[in-house]
């Protein structure tokens, strides 16, 4: 295993490692892990997200978009494409997203985004996916959950 991905920016490269369901809570979690290092960040997200990022890990193509497949192809005919998302703050045990854009003009653009809707795009779009420094530091684990 490699050393972990650091942008240089105070931005740490996770993947999705794995989705639970914790049964007991009525939750689903997925966990991110960091690329070529040990932490692991869980976000619980809802069970239309989680569909929505099983369904592409596991290579299933709906018949018709959904909203992220939406989103995903709106940002491709706008001439536009995704960078990279970030998860950049937790407040309140609430996590905060943005979605990188690059213009056809190449202006970069900064959307608010929830994490799971953000993941299910940049799994859509194969752009990478990165989680601020200091929210690892707050929240991350080193252990597999």
């Amino acid at each position: 295993m490699g050393d972990a991905v650091h942008e240089g920016n105070g931005l740490v490269q996770m993947e999705v490692s794995k989705i639970r369901i914790d049964e007991r809570r009525g939750e689903q979690v997925i966990v991110l892990k960091e690329r070529g290092g040990n932490r692991f960040l869980p976000i619980i997200i809802g069970i239309s997200e989680v569909t929505a990022i099983k369904m592409k890990i596991s290579g299933i193509q709906p018949p018709r978009p959904l909203t992220h497949d939406l989103l995903k192809e709106t940002i491709a005919q706008l001439g536009a494409t995704l960078q990279r998302i970030v998860i950049t703050r937790l407040e309140l045990n609430t996590f905060f997203a943005t979605l990188i854009l690059q213009t056809k003009d190449g202006h970069m653009k900064e959307v608010d985004a929830r994490p799971s809707d953000s993941i299910a795009v940049a799994l859509r779009a194969d752009a990478p996916i990165f989680v601020a420094e200091e929210v690892l530091n707050q929240v991350a684990s080193s252990y597999g959950l």
